[in-house]
């Protein structure tokens, strides 16, 4: 469910000080704020967002505004699928082809 447009959308106080503090050339702006809304205001900034581990570099452009900064950081990592099979592919040997069917 969204937030009431009675309210607003939320962007972090501390956050949105660093951004009228800082310069976009500046180095990234470090942030545990992962649920505030991107303004306007943080076009051409990069943000260091942190996913629970690291910190996530995010360089924020226009198409982002409206859009949480946690969504642009993942907190999961793909870890690729397959096992045998995916392994003798990568290794670049021919798997066993099927019978052929008569």
């Amino acid at each position: 469910m969204s937030r009431s447009t009675k309210k607003g959308p939320y962007i972090d106080q501390k956050l949105l000080k660093k951004v009228t503090a800082a310069k976009p050339d500046n180095g990234p702006i470090k942030t545990w704020a992962r649920g505030s809304e991107i303004a306007p205001e943080m076009v051409g900034y990069t943000f260091a967002v942190h996913n629970g581990k690291d910190f996530i570099s995010v360089r924020v452009t226009e198409d982002m505004v409206g859009h949480k900064l946690g969504e642009f950081s993942k907190t999961r990592k793909f870890v690729k699928h397959g096992g045998k099979m995916q392994r003798e592919m990568e290794k670049g040997t021919p798997t066993k082809p099927a019978a052929p069917a008569k």
